[in-house]
């Protein structure tokens, strides 16, 4: 199997049907026309010396441009290496020099971006493509000079095609190396809970450097056409109505955020059909909103970038809950997909009672899990064990399988769909002269599910305020990372291990919380 292969299906079967859609830029190209780009692009790169298995870095917003490199890599063998345009230069700059690509594709906004990346970096044999606003046209000039014609070139399968890059409990990023087999498994997963069928029209909401691109690639290996763009809530509305849009993937803030779009019921939106949502379970005012003003079904998705999305709360759950049968599984992540199992263990790997209350870490079994880390064998055999990777959540299930997830183990944080790790940003906030200790928790907040609280201990004799704390993190984070509130306070509790004990710290305002509700 080879992902690109469903690209020369649909060039042959319906060449005119619209493949891509890119409303940023007001462009639309056929499936005959992405062929003829992605077999352009392959065989640019065979001729510029490029072998099976290098790398491709890509900074970019949603763009034709960004899937024709990642259909590319997979025709030839190669490596899709996209980066997130939020973090620092000095993370681009540290992916950049872990993943080693030969190739760096960058869109012409974040020129300043990458050369400020470009300089940390003591070696500088990359070979640099630009396109867009800003950008040289060289991209397209390399595409101009090459044949159309489909490479002769082995790949697919087991063959690595995608490293993603996540945060790390370190602070340092790691990469998700995937191959062809274990996108299409997870594509396999996706195709089961949203019941694709030949007439969607997918609008793809996320950014390109998520797994969430992946989802988009299924519609596109149906024949679908995909939609892009920079989510804007009413311009979604928008894009919706004209292109008869019928699924796509959000988060809770996504969907209030159209919701609360002035004369939402004005526009037609009746051509979705299901919405999928992720980044944590939708709180129930929420879900019974979406479905009175959504014309649709809506799923939930539980995934990670290691193993794609790996259990669903089907349409019909959602649907008895609202009407009273099983209200709490709104509470859940749902049960395992169509091709993963999983099991939720002991730290003796034992399966703990499906009792709803007994608690242990999630594991997953699926070829749609990662290959590994990347130049991280270590760190892989501590994830991925004899077949199962341990993904670090916590939860409980109940003797149907539903998954209840109620704690994270590397103390992740969610924010509007967003990972954010807090010892990156305890690394941040550890950079103002005056702070003793910090911890960092997620805290709920109606709009964006988590916000980042940072809470103190500054050294004896210093002072500082709410507000300094949080620019001192600005400094060094992207503003998605930074904390939202600081809290003050004489000492942090702990284990005897010294180890600070977050959980005491979260209780309190989860709590308060689930009195509310």
């Amino acid at each position: 199997m080879n992902l690109a292969d469903a690209v020369t299906k649909w060039a042959v079967l319906t060449p005119d049907n619209n493949a891509i859609v890119d409303t940023t830029v007001d462009r639309r190209i056929s499936f005959i026309e992405l062929e003829a780009r992605v077999n352009r692009l392959s065989n640019s790169l065979i001729n510029l010396g490029l072998e099976k298995g290098s790398r491709i870095a890509v900074l970019s917003m949603n763009s034709i441009e960004f899937l024709e490199v990642y259909y590319t890599c997979a025709r030839i063998g190669m490596i899709a290496l996209p980066m997130n345009w939020r973090l620092s230069a000095e993370e681009i700059a540290r992916i950049v020099d872990d993943g080693k690509p030969a190739v760096f594709l960058c869109q012409g906004q974040f020129l300043g971006l990458r050369d400020e990346a470009m300089a940390q970096l003591s070696a500088n044999d990359i070979h640099h493509l630009e396109y867009g606003d800003a950008g040289n046209d060289s991209y397209e000039a390399l595409l101009a000079g090459s044949s159309d014609d489909k490479p002769e070139v082995s790949a697919g399968d087991d063959d690595p095609v995608l490293i993603l890059y996540t945060g790390g409990t370190t602070g340092l990023s790691k990469g998700a190396l995937h191959s062809h087999r274990t996108l299409y498994t997870g594509m396999l997963n996706q195709t089961v809970a949203e019941r694709v069928v030949a007439t969607d029209v997918y609008m793809l909401t996320g950014q390109m450097f998520h797994i969430p691109v992946a989802l988009a690639m299924n519609y596109l290996a149906h024949g679908c056409p995909v939609v892009l763009m920079n989510f804007e809530a009413k311009a979604a509305l928008e894009i919706i109505e004209r292109e008869r849009v019928s699924a796509f993937l959000g988060i809770t803030t996504m969907l209030n955020w159209m919701m609360a779009v002035d004369r939402f019921e004005q526009y037609d939106i009746s051509s979705l059909r299901n919405i999928q949502y992720g980044g944590g379970p939708m709180p129930a005012t929420v879900v019974n909103a979406a479905l009175e003003s959504f014309p649709c079904t809506l799923i939930q998705g539980y995934g990670q970038t290691e193993g794609m999305t790996m259990t669903f709360l089907s349409q019909e759950d959602h649907a008895d809950a609202v009407r009273g049968v099983h209200p709490e599984r709104l509470n859940s992540c749902g049960r395992e997909g169509f091709v993963t199992r999983i099991r939720v263990v002991d730290e003796e790997g034992r399966d703990v009672p499906k009792d709803g209350a007994s608690s242990g870490e999630i594991i997953v079994h699926s070829e749609a899990n990662m290959l590994g880390y990347w130049r991280k064998p270590e760190l892989t055999a501590e994830i991925i064990r004899e077949g199962w990777m341990w993904t670090g959540d916590i939860a409980t299930w109940d003797s149907d399988g539903y998954v209840f997830i109620v704690d994270r183990s590397k103390d992740m944080i969610i924010s509007g769909g967003e990972n954010i790790y807090s010892t990156q940003v305890e690394a941040a906030i550890h950079k103002h002269p005056g702070v003793l200790e910090c911890a960092v928790i997620g805290v709920p907040d109606d709009e964006w599910g988590e916000s980042v609280k940072a809470v103190v201990v500054m050294k004896p004799g210093e002072e500082a305020t709410e507000q300094e704390i949080i620019d001192t993190a600005r400094e060094h984070l992207a503003s998605y990372q930074k904390p939202r509130s600081v809290d003050f306070v004489d000492e942090l509790p702990k284990a005897p291990t010294g180890k600070i004990l977050k959980r005491e710290l979260r209780t309190p305002y989860w709590e308060m919380a689930d009195r509310e509700v």
